[in-house]
């Protein structure tokens, strides 16, 4: 078995993302993990400058990564490595990137999709997704809004949180011109204090949200179980939910009445789909909704969260990270209708060509 690290920064044509915790980002600064086993090529891919979300500098992890592909076995099993990997201290990102290169590695061994492999049965390659709309002036805001209802997306997420009678007047646009034909959401990403929330919640609950995802910062589970228990929407937590032992908190506090939680599940929070497909396994059981999600990443990465969420199915799906990149190494990921798919084929059904020469394990 060979691995192979790449690296590339993939943008987006007429898009900056920008939200309250991350500013804005010019670029996505992706790794990529390639396995070839003289039959099969797989690849993972994770976006390393996402130090606003976890701490972790792009360079640290890269570091990791390269130690982690000397220490590893390559002659095991794929099934062996990804539950090595789970395992391990390495940071959630690393995890997510090995993982997914370990679960593309199966499905082309066994030549099925990778969603076919995960939920045990064949299913549609397709699934729909929101699509999120940043924090911009407001002509750039309502030309997004314009571009994404043409193209057939009418499930909206707003980036809230810097000035709430702001937030309210986008939403109030969007409900102006284009009615109950849309769904929205509103994403704080912690950005608002426990005192302020339930009223800045109540000014949103008018326009009719699906949810409103992480309204204050994560860490305080009392604080999120009684604002959600008098939320006047569903209350989603994205930040809140890093861990295995986040995800049974949650299940925990559902329990405790708290019945307005959902949970956002994101591969580089949990560390790959091995963990993020135990989660939704564990939230369905306990009857709590939840999203299968990204950030902003590149192709190789939205596959898998889109095969994640073919297999499980859940109540939202936030798959919109690939659209509009201009440069992306990987190919056959389309967008329209308000879906994302991929065709069907073995693993992830992506076609990937190296973006550059392989970073030297030995720097």
């Amino acid at each position: 078995m060979q691995a192979r690290l790449y690296r590339s920064t993939l943008t987006y044509a007429g898009l900056t993302v920008h939200t309250a915790s991350s500013g804005p980002v010019a670029g996505l600064d992706a790794l990529y993990l390639e396995l070839d086993d003289g039959r099969h090529r797989a690849v993972g891919e994770v976006r390393i400058n996402c130090a606003y979300l976890n701490g972790y500098e792009p360079d640290y992890l890269l570091a990791r990564a390269k130690t982690a592909i000397g220490d590893l076995d390559w002659q095991a099993p794929p099934e062996t490595l990804r539950a090595e990997v789970a395992e391990s201290q390495l940071p959630a990102p690393v995890r997510m990137l090995f993982d997914i290169a370990l679960w593309d590695l199966s499905a082309r061994r066994a030549g099925v999709p990778l969603a076919h492999l995960l939920a045990g049965e064949a299913r549609s390659l397709s699934h729909a997704t929101n699509q999120t709309l940043f924090l911009s002036a407001d002509e750039a805001f309502d030309r997004q809004v314009a571009q994404y209802v043409s193209r057939g997306f009418r499930d909206l997420k707003l980036r809230v949180g810097q000035d709430i009678e702001a937030d309210c007047a986008r939403h109030a646009r969007i409900r102006a011109v284009y009615g109950e034909a849309v769904t929205l959401a509103a994403d704080a990403n912690g950005a608002w204090t426990p005192a302020d929330a339930p009223a800045r919640l109540a000014a949103l609950a008018p326009y009719g949200l699906s949810y409103v995802e992480q309204p204050i910062p994560a860490g305080d589970w009392d604080a999120m179980t009684r604002l959600a228990t008098s939320a006047p929407v569903p209350v989603m937590l994205d930040e809140s939910l890093a861990t295995s032992g986040d995800v049974g908190e949650l299940i925990a506090r559902r329990d405790a009445g708290a019945g307005r939680l959902q949970g956002h599940l994101k591969l580089i929070k949990l560390g790959g789909l091995t963990p993020a497909l135990a989660a939704a396994h564990a939230l369905k059981r306990a009857g709590i909704a939840f999203m299968i999600g990204q950030m902003n990443e590149g192709a190789i990465a939205t596959a898998a969260a889109l095969h994640l969420a073919v297999a499980t199915r859940p109540l939202h799906a936030e798959l919109y990270g690939a659209d509009g990149l201009v440069n992306d190494p990987a190919e056959g990921l389309t967008y329209a209708d308000g879906h994302v798919a991929v065709r069907e084929a073995p693993g992830l059904g992506l076609n990937f060509r190296a973006p550059s020469a392989p970073i030297s394990l030995g720097e």
